[in-house]
């Protein structure tokens, strides 16, 4: 019976210094700003673990596996720990179950220190490299403890037995409370149960900004306890696996932004530390070592250098490959507000570009009357109040540039052709406000969605259509924070309804040449558009070669979030390693569905594919109709 008592006493060991340790942690959460608490979301954890979580963990089946084993056994020996030691009925046949699942947990264990003899760059070492060797003392201590007849068992064994089960049970209670490895665990459980957008638990693509009160002087996050105290929370949920660092972009591109070192670098400031014990890949030229944070001291630069958040394309690949949902756009977006609000602090081209969207409500400081110039020959409507319309097409800030007026222009061809009802806003449409919101300029985001919004209301039609996602995006999930709401379709989706429904004349595309197509971020992981632009491929007869990196998991052309202003130097360019997975595919000519990834594609030196808007495509395979 000693082993039994002891392992009673330790459970409940264990049980209070998590108890403390994990009050000493959301202590350090409460620092954070106010955010609505639901007591009742901790019911919703089960399913928001295995099924939102794994549904993202399962992409890497040797891992989903892995962590099947490893973390259901553990959960499932200490749940019968409890009931079995914690309320001292020690049953036989429990103990049996607990053999099962430790043995299960030990298996998964084994697949974890496989992985950490030859593991990716991406993941981080220091205290995780330890993780396998003090998991498998829990499991095996505890099988020890457990297993062996009394009668069997030695005062070496069992002290053997108990020295393992303290030394895993150490990693698992002291984790939250010193902040090491195994915090995940509860952190983890708790960011799925007060998640910072819990409506992406209900099937919903919540990728909009929230608005800042500017009026009670919100100005975005200048320190640590800045943030909601559930992102801070979400922070303390990573496991430095570094899927967001292999997706990002900027990473690859040399550009000094790490996803999983700017994750890590905040957890630091919430607990007043220095980067010293982050083992993980550093931000590219920028050393480990150099900065530390507080709670309450300015994250940049103390903490983090201002160009790695300028360095982001706020492409949110690395939000889509995150296990643990953590949500590094709003982060980067939160603490380039407070640069631009209250210091205006933005490298490049920016602060210009920003000048004159509050002078001109346009990015070049055009006049908003030569915004429909393209359209001069080509005999479009333009909305009026009181006019019905049924389809509304925002042109966006390609309306100024010649290369992608092309885009516009066959879209208009498009729009005739099927006899569609439709209208352009003319001169009163202004920058929809998505580049100043990017580069933290909120005030100037909100005048000119507001500006917008006054136009859009006086006027009637059914829907919005654009072929500039950023336009969509905008109008879609961030104007309804501030009342307006519509129906906005991207232009694939219209033409492939145009298409399905037989309004669009059937044509097939004469050009034989190979295409593969680009998915902008702003139409697919921002708005779920995965199959229209295919959908329109498919009907102009063309065999689409995809690219390696595709769907959710397609590679950013580098023209988001500003980046193209704020310009940021690294090793290659983001466009450049986007036609390179072009290449690859052989294909001569990459079909795109946004005037910003045509300016970056086209803007790649040397032998490249054409670039071709779908929309371009379909205006061809149109004219080529006998």
């Amino acid at each position: 019976m000693f082993v039994a008592a002891a392992i009673t006493i330790l459970f409940w060991l264990t049980m209070a210094t998590l108890a403390v340790g994990l009050f000493r942690r959301a202590a350090l959460w409460r620092m954070g700003q106010p955010s609505p608490i639901e007591w009742s979301a901790l019911l919703t954890v089960p399913k928001r673990y295995f099924v939102d979580l794994h549904h993202v963990v399962a992409r890497e089946p040797y891992i989903a596996h892995t962590h099947v084993a490893t973390a259901g056994g553990a959960v499932l020996a200490l749940l019968l720990v409890a009931l079995n030691y914690g309320l001292a009925l020690y049953w036989p046949v429990l103990d049996w179950a607990i053999l099962i699942a430790a043995a299960v947990m030990l298996t998964g264990v084994y697949f974890v220190w496989q992985r950490r003899r030859n593991p990716p760059s991406r993941l981080s070492h220091g205290a995780w490299d330890r993780l396998p060797f003090t998991l498998a003392a829990f499991a095996v201590g505890l099988a020890l403890a457990v297993a062996l007849p009394t009668h069997f068992t030695s005062a070496a064994i069992a002290a053997i037995a108990l020295f393992l089960l303290f030394v895993g049970s150490a990693e698992l209670a002291l984790g939250i409370g010193l902040g090491a490895p195994m915090k995940h665990a509860v952190a983890g459980l708790l960011h799925l149960a007060f998640h910072p957008r819990p409506e992406r638990f209900a099937g919903v693509r919540s990728t909009g900004l929230k608005p800042l009160a500017l009026d009670r002087h919100e100005f975005g996050v200048n320190a640590p306890a800045d943030f909601r105290w559930n992102q801070l929370l979400s922070f303390d949920a990573c496991v430095q696996c570094g899927k967001c660092e292999q997706a990002c972009p900027a990473f690859a591109a040399g550009q000094p932004l790490n996803p999983k070192k700017l994750i890590q670098d905040l957890v630091c400031g919430l607990s007043a530390s220095a980067d010293t014990g982050y083992a993980g890949s550093p931000y590219p030229g920028i050393a480990i070592g150099v900065h530390r944070g507080a709670p309450h001291e300015a994250i940049v630069p103390e903490l983090i250098e201002p160009q790695t958040l300028w360095s982001c394309t706020t492409c949110r690949a690395c939000v889509e490959e995150c296990p643990m949902l953590i949500e590094h756009v709003d982060a980067i977006v939160g603490m380039r507000r407070s640069l631009n609000l209250t210091r205006g602090d933005v490298p490049g081209t920016a602060p210009e570009v920003l000048a004159n969207l509050r002078e001109t409500a346009t990015q070049g400081g055009y006049s908003n009357s030569s915004r429909y110039n393209w359209a001069i020959d080509l005999d479009v409507r333009t909305a009026e109040a009181g006019k019905a319309v049924d389809i509304l097409l925002f042109a966006g800030e390609g309306a100024f540039d010649t290369r992608y007026q092309r885009t516009l222009r066959s879209l208009v061809k498009i729009l005739k052709a099927a006899k569609a009802d439709f209208a352009v806003l003319g001169d009163v449409e202004s920058d929809t406000g998505d580049t100043a919101r990017r580069l933290g300029d909120e005030a100037t985001f909100q005048a000119l969605a507001k500006k917008n919004i006054a136009t859009l209301a006086a006027l009637n039609f059914k829907r919005i259509v654009s072929p500039d996602p950023h336009v969509l995006h905008s109008l879609r999930n961030e104007y309804p924070a501030l009342g307006g709401r519509y129906v906005v379709m991207h232009h694939t989706a219209l033409i492939d309804e145009l298409m399905a429904n037989g309004t669009l004349p059937a044509s097939k595309l004469q050009d034989a040449r190979a295409i593969t197509y680009h998915d902008p971020c702003y139409l697919g992981r921002y708005n779920g558009e995965f199959e229209a632009p295919r959908a329109v491929l498919r009907r102009l007869g063309i065999s689409v070669r995809e690219m390696e990196r595709s769907g959710f998991r397609a590679r950013c052309c580098g023209g988001g979030g500003g980046a193209p202003l704020t310009d940021i130097p690294g090793k290659q360019r983001i466009p450049d390693m986007r036609m390179g997975d072009v290449r690859s595919t052989g294909a001569e000519i990459v079909a795109v569905a946004c005037p910003q990834c045509t300016a970056m594609l086209e803007g790649v030196a040397g032998d490249r594919a054409e670039v071709l808007d779908i929309a371009e495509l379909v205006a061809g395979a149109l004219e080529a109709r006998p």
